[in-house]
């Protein structure tokens, strides 16, 4: 086949479409990440703005340029916008836009849930501006710490519509943390090993994987807010059992890793490009990647040094501010790696390295700031003072805004196939970089000189004047300079010159496609072997483009790409990624439907949308998989591999384990407030404790018991080529599921207090619907497989989905019977028969 054939055939394939269909439908990784980091511009530009509002009530005092009601807002809103709607999604957008190109792939793992994470992110991000617009907006911080959040002290709808809205657009970002996952573990170029893979991956990775355990706390936390908000159950409400340190404790569980979840992609940025302005590979690769690990891990266990000043034990107090100064260790192996580089190299300060080094100025500022505020004494003495505000911006700006702008330069032709000016492009630094500092350097002193934070007037005569002045003009020279930037790039995008291929002289392979990019990225996918495979005479480049590489060929119209043993990248299977579709946004659309009815009070409108959730999912489902066995086929250069669908270690399997881990780390945090509330809460134990039945707890037991047996036996009888043997198997199955479905019903209907009067029977409540919705989800997807095995889907050979039932299964029933042991063997509780 000719190249132009190949290209041509290749093209139309994967080809986006145009129009407003395509923008609707289109599942290119390209065009998502693309999306991602423009809309995350959009709101770093709102953010912005309402900062710039910010300092011009601080910059006199006394000032009355806004009200304290409004002030709220805005001060609610810029944290809101920064943390959960620019920094997060715009790493997401470049990971999605640069990691199959990197790791020379054509797509993403799943294409169309990183598009209904997109409409859920901007469905979501509508719903706070929106409220924003008619002066709704949240009003109690974009950390919304109880009881100030809770019903009594914010009646209206300002809090309801943080606690949905983020909850809305944290589907997005959990979403994105399973894509970037299973894209990094599995969809590689043959022969990239994980100690071949290219160091922004490992950051990315370690990132996606923190994001799976890190946002479910901030998940629950949400869930059970809200609940109390508009039913009454008082898991935060001392006077019933509740305690409101319970957010705290949920919110910086996730607080703190998001800290390094927003540095680490920062971090993989610097060390991405660096070493190519310095014109040497990264010195200590095998270092930098074993402190990325150790960061990611021990960034979980340092939430409580935000709650330093909440009257936690001195021994907690010694242990934690340890651990906390102790963290900067494994960010210490990476700058030194870092100057290392620099070292044995040649610095060109062209303009993404100008960019580089005003990180290290600030985030050397941040991160003493940072090891400073560990220490017990000196955190009680600034608490919720200026300083912690400066600390914050000189991590988050210093060490994410700056490395993401050097990226942006860096990456901008293989973006938009045109480079920036520059001249504009070092103005836009200069100001940037003297602005943030004038902002934020002076305001440690402001701290110092103790004047809190989230205020929005000040006397005079304190010693804060001059230091907010200063701060205020420092932040609109940054706001300049930021404009400066969006000029430089959209003038460059209109008129930049034209981009060679790799204009950087770079090795990674996202610098071997053609600019601009087509749809399938590569002709045909690269062996690897090493960690800077492209060479500077574009011979794999070419050779490539030619079809010389693996799936050379085109096969009945799929959309085909390769999937690697996760440990040595051995080609395990061809993985089909689906197409354009519609169903995204409008499985993103019922989600909203979902949280808008709760958001107006239209409560029994949500059921509703829950089971339209269950028909789209079931439909997305069902648009997969194949009706015959394939075997091995061709996959180029003399080699083969089966389908994904008849593949162990297929993508989707993975998929649903991470799903699953972020899941069971949602209830590990419930079982975590359970065993809280019940050491801290007042009036625990309660009067009034659940009242299981023995007989219903035997039937669930017996139910779930049944069900795992008869899948068993479903499993082996497909396998051995039975398929009316599984199909009574799985009919049996589901009938044993719906049995301890019931009788888990009558446990709770019959034997729990009321969830209103204590926090134990909210608790309890909780769980046994966690249990049941489990089970719930677990009996659909039984159905589902025996309808799959009715219709041809599944063989001996295409075991993907019953393997995936069975992973479900298996959760779903440890859901109930966890949840049915913790609420019926805590001390006092009685069983009845």
């Amino acid at each position: 086949m000719s190249a132009l054939k190949l290209h041509a055939e290749l093209d139309a394939i994967w080809r986006r479409q145009s129009g407003w269909k395509g923008v609707l439908t289109n599942v290119n990784h390209s065009d998502l990440g693309i999306r991602f980091m423009v809309a995350a511009g959009v709101y770093f530009t709102i953010g912005g703005i309402l900062a710039m509002l910010i300092r011009a009530q601080l910059a006199t005092p006394r000032s009355a340029f806004v009200g304290p009601e409004i002030y709220n807002q805005i001060f609610t809103m810029h944290g809101s916008l920064m943390m959960f709607m620019f920094a997060i999604p715009f790493f997401e957008g470049l990971a999605m836009y640069m990691l199959p190109k990197l790791l020379g792939s054509r797509d993403l793992a799943f294409p169309r849930l990183s598009a209904f994470g997109w409409w859920c992110y901007l469905f979501g991000g509508f719903i706070l501006l929106a409220a924003m617009a008619l002066g709704l907006a949240p009003d109690g911080g974009w950390f919304m710490y109880t009881p100030l959040a809770s019903k009594t002290y914010t009646p209206g709808i300002n809090a309801d519509v943080w606690l949905l809205g983020i909850t809305f657009v944290e589907i997005s970002a959990v979403c994105a943390s399973i894509e970037i996952t299973v894209t990094v573990l599995k969809l590689r170029a043959p022969g990239m090993s994980l100690g071949k893979m290219p160091i922004f991956a490992w950051y990315i990775l370690v990132t996606a994987l923190m994001m799976v355990v890190g946002f479910p706390p901030l998940i629950l936390a949400s869930t059970l807010l809200e609940i109390e908000r508009a039913f009454g159950w008082p898991f935060f409400d001392p006077a019933r059992g509740g305690h409101p340190l319970l957010w705290q404790h949920l919110f910086w569980l996730f607080g703190h890793p998001e800290v390094y979840i927003i540095f680490l992609p920062a971090a993989g940025v610097i060390s991405t490009v660096l070493p190519v302005m310095v014109r040497h590979p990264l010195v200590g690769y095998g270092w930098v990647v074993g402190s990325i690990l150790v960061l990611g891990f021990f960034s979980f266990g340092l939430w409580v040094h935000h709650m330093f000043a909440t009257g936690i034990p001195h021994l907690a107090l010694a242990l934690f501010s340890a651990a906390s100064a102790l963290v900067a260790v494994p960010t210490v192996v990476q700058l030194f790696a870092w100057l290392a580089t620099m070292w044995a190299g040649q610095p060109q300060m062209r303009l993404p390295m100008l960019y580089i080094a005003g990180f290290f100025f600030n985030f050397l500022i941040g991160g003493l700031t940072g090891v400073m505020l560990a220490m017990v004494p000196l955190n009680w003495q600034v608490h919720d003072t200026a300083f912690v505000t400066a600390h914050l911006h000189y991590v988050l700006i210093g060490g994410f805004v700056f490395p993401m702008l050097a990226g942006l330069h860096y990456w901008l032709p293989r973006l938009i196939a045109r480079r920036s000016h520059p001249l504009l492009g070092q103005l836009a630094f200069w100001l940037i970089f003297a602005g943030f500092n004038l902002t934020f350097l002076v305001m440690h002193l402001t701290g110092l000189l103790g004047m809190p934070r989230r205020v929005s007037s000040y006397e005079t005569g304190l010693g804060w004047d001059w230091p907010n002045l200063l701060s205020s003009v420092g932040s609109f020279i940054m706001a300049i300079g930021v404009a400066v930037a969006v000029i430089d790039f959209s003038l460059a995008a209109l008129f930049g010159r034209r981009s060679g291929r790799n204009p950087w002289r770079a090795g990674t392979l996202e610098w071997a496609l053609p600019i601009p990019a087509p749809s399938y990225n590569l002709a045909s996918l690269p062996q690897v072997d090493s960690r800077e495979p492209l060479d500077r005479r574009h011979a794999l480049a070419r050779s490539l483009a030619q079809g010389e590489g693996y799936l050379g060929r085109t096969r009945d119209g799929l959309r085909e790409t390769t999937g690697v043993d996760i440990v040595s990248g051995a080609v395990s299977e061809i993985v089909i990624v689906p197409g354009n579709s519609w169903l995204p946004i409008v499985t993103a659309a019922v989600t909203g439907s979902f949280f808008l009815s709760l958001l107006l009070g239209f409560y029994m409108a949500a059921p509703v949308a829950l089971a339209g959730l269950v028909i789209l999912g079931w439909h997305w489902a069902a648009g997969l998989g194949a009706r015959a066995d394939l075997g091995p086929i061709p996959l180029g250069r003399g080699e083969q591999a089966v389908p994904h669908h008849e593949s162990a270690e297929a993508p989707g399997w993975w998929g649903s384990v991470f799903a699953l881990v972020t899941d069971a780390t949602f209830f590990a945090s419930l079982l975590f407030g359970y065993a809280f509330l019940a050491t801290v809460g007042a009036g625990w134990p309660p009067p009034v404790l659940a009242q299981p039945s023995l007989m219903a707890a035997i039937l669930v037991l017996a139910g779930v018991s049944a069900a795992l047996l008869a899948e068993q036996a479903a499993l082996a009888a497909v396998r051995t080529g039975r398929p009316q043997r599984a199909r009574s198997a799985y009919a049996l199955a589901t009938t044993g599921l719906v049995v301890g479905l019931l009788a888990l019903g009558t446990f709770g209907w019959l034997g729990l207090p009321s969830p209103q009067s204590h926090a134990y029977g909210a608790v309890v409540w909780v769980l046994l619907i966690y249990g049941a919705v489990h089970g719930l989800i677990a009996l659909v997807m039984l159905l589902f497989v025996r309808r799959r095995l009715a219709q041809g889907y599944v063989s001996p050979a295409r075991l993907l989905e019953p393997r995936v039932a069975r992973l479900w299964l298996r959760y779903g029933v440890l859901a109930m019977i966890v949840s049915l042991a913790a609420i019926a063997l805590p001390a006092g509780a009685s069983w009845r028969w």
